[in-house]
């Protein structure tokens, strides 16, 4: 069994796991694996990942795990890849690893758009979340919605920066609990709307907290006690030249839309 780190974009994907007529990641690396000829179209055997990031969250630290052979290096997986996924270091791991079940910690990363938010506010938001509590009212989940969450925060520019870490997050939690914190930030809620969103009682209606939007956010780790990943020099190189050319572009890209819009008075 080997584990792999996978680097990727997420804007082009709907999502990391796979789902009939649409394309995600995981159909991506299972097809390389196809065309390596690791695999005969089939998931291979013990295959699976850290978790299932939404359509349009990108991941530095993805990690999926499988029955694989020596020769095949991220740089030799990366060959059958698309340019937007990126594998960049890999371990040996023993049969009985599962990539879902042994990661210890999970760590996100989102970045907020926010040049002209209290920032003090958005702190104290944040703080009333940090810990252990029950989560239902920001996930659709029913049931494994009680989590202990670290997160962390700080300024950047025109972006606060919001660090989310658990053993495991349940669907949108963590895009909920930004929107949250942006609502409380921008004076559209106020501190104390998170005790009403932390107490047993479910929320109703305008009561709700919608997902921020999912391009902002990263999976930026996945721990796994004892596991030492490599990394492939060649893959690195080549992964920090994709992501390198996709920074540069968006950059080009925000730059055209500014001066659009200073254009228009």
């Amino acid at each position: 069994m080997r584990a792999y780190r996978i680097a990727y974009d997420g804007r082009p994907f709907h999502g990391f796991q796979r789902q009939p007529d649409v394309g995600t990641v995981a159909d991506e690396l299972l097809a390389a694996l196809d065309r390596l000829g690791v695999t005969d179209g089939a998931v291979p055997e013990g295959y699976a990942a850290a978790g299932r990031t939404d359509a349009g969250v990108s991941a530095l630290a993805q990690t999926v795990a499988f029955g694989a052979p020596d020769w095949l290096s991220p740089a030799a997986f990366n060959s059958e890849l698309p340019a937007s996924v990126r594998a960049w270091a890999s371990a040996s791991v023993p049969e009985t690893f599962h990539a879902t079940h042994d990661a210890a910690r999970r760590r996100y990363t989102y970045h907020l758009h926010a040049p002209a938010v209290d920032d003090k506010r958005a702190r104290t938001a944040l703080s009333a979340l940090t810990g252990e509590h029950d989560f239902h009212n920001l996930t659709p989940d029913e049931t494994g919605t009680v989590r202990d969450l670290s997160m962390e925060l700080h300024r950047d520019g025109e972006f606060l920066v919001v660090g989310l870490t658990a053993d495991g997050f349940c669907r949108q939690l963590v895009r909920r609990v930004v929107g949250l914190v942006a609502e409380i930030a921008r004076g559209q809620r106020e501190p104390s709307a998170v005790d009403r969103v932390l107490a047993p009682e479910p929320l109703d209606g305008p009561e709700g907290v919608a997902p921020a939007p999912a391009q902002p956010l990263v999976l930026t780790g996945v721990d796994y006690p004892g596991v030492e990943f490599t990394t492939d020099a060649d893959a690195l190189e080549s992964a920090r030249k994709v992501f390198g050319d996709l920074r540069a572009q968006r950059a080009a890209g925000t730059r055209v839309a500014g001066t659009v819009l200073d254009g228009l008075e």
